[in-house]
């Protein structure tokens, strides 16, 4: 059986993890601080990262591999993996896209440039630079051979704790006419948590390291098909109080000064941020055992998840607020006469 440790696991991405490898049947301990319910079927620790309010790794104990999803100070990943080094065969560092030099050219593989990053920064560094530390630290204490570095890009799903997907879950079930930035076929790449979590444990299976971009394949998603499977998840079905998409062009959404991303979440006009961001090279994933399932179930599932817990998603707080406000939006939809509002999907 499989012994695994997770530094974490009881939000988003740890918890998808922890759920998926409990599923396999493996021996699953998850480091916390006790904030959150540990998964079903887990061992539960108590600890802090940063040692202020308990030990910052487990004192005893030996694992098969380690997962650390840490985003801030480097140097919390470089103790950590310092300490487990002799007691853990293989550490999994959920790392991010954000790793590679801006803008990532389009097609960007894992041999692309990186940003400056280092294993001793502290607290207060730009998130790339955090995560590109990270990865420097687990290099440092594993070996490249033993260290497996999970690039992860837009990460959705059940649990999510940054608010993209359930923001426009939300603005959907509200009604009404909704600004839905186009192009309606432009392509958006992201992975949903579960996905993230069954490719990563199959990598800890086969001893895998170096370095992987996650996110799904170019073609498996558009702006269009996401917006479209929200309205059906929220139960829209035609009359007048529910959504209707209006789809407006790239051009009228910037010039009505909308933040993409932020105030809009998940969308990135055409050009070079998108690329950046949703064209990513993902064979070496793919070749490795990528699986990524349809849009509309990511989003369905999201919603199921939201709805059982009373509509508001949990957020993270070193995180700022996401998606654009009704009084905003309203303003935009006026002022952008080329916005056209489609049927929603289905024909409904």
């Amino acid at each position: 059986m499989t012994r695994l440790l997770i530094l974490g696991g009881t939000e988003f991405v740890g918890r998808a993890m922890a759920e998926a490898a409990v599923g396999r049947g493996w021996d699953v301990t998850v480091f916390h601080r006790g904030r959150y319910e540990p998964p079903a079927g887990t061992v539960s620790l108590l600890g802090d990262r940063t040692g202020r309010d308990g030990p910052p790794v487990p004192a005893t104990g030996s694992w098969d591999a380690v997962v650390d999803t840490w985003s801030a100070a480097p140097s919390v990943v470089r103790e950590a993996a310092r300490e487990l080094a002799g007691r853990v065969g293989r550490y999994v560092y959920v790392s991010s896209r954000s790793v590679y030099a801006w803008p990532a050219a389009a097609g960007l593989t894992e041999d692309g440039p990186l940003v400056a990053g280092s294993p001793d920064a502290g607290d207060g560094v730009p998130y790339g630079e955090a995560k590109r530390g990270g990865e420097l630290a687990a290099v440092g204490a594993f070996g490249a051979d033993r260290a497996l570095l999970v690039r992860a890009g837009l990460i959705l799903g059940p649990y999510e704790n940054i608010g993209r997907l359930p923001w426009w879950l939300n603005r959907v079930a509200r009604g009404g006419l909704v600004l839905a930035p186009g192009p309606r076929e432009l392509p958006i790449q992201f992975i949903d948590v579960r996905d993230l979590a069954e490719w990563t444990l199959d990598a800890i299976a086969a001893e895998r390291s170096g370095p992987y971009d996650l996110v799904c394949p170019p073609g498996h998603a558009t702006m269009g098909e996401l917006l479209d499977a929200c309205v059906r998840a929220t139960g829209a079905d035609g009359t007048a109080a529910d959504a209707r998409l209006c789809w407006t062009p790239p051009e009228a959404v910037l010039a009505a000064g909308v933040a993409p991303w932020t105030e809009l979440p998940v969308w990135m006009p055409p050009g070079e941020s998108h690329d950046a961001m949703h064209t990513s090279d993902v064979s070496k994933a793919v070749a490795a055992g990528l699986r990524c399932r349809p849009v509309a179930e990511t989003v369905a599932d999201t919603w199921a998840w939201l709805t059982e817990i009373g509509g508001t998603a949990p957020h993270r707080p070193d995180r700022p607020a996401v998606g654009l406000s009704a009084e905003r939006e309203t303003a935009v939809l006026a002022t952008a006469p080329a916005a056209v509002p489609v049927t929603n999907p289905g024909g409904r």
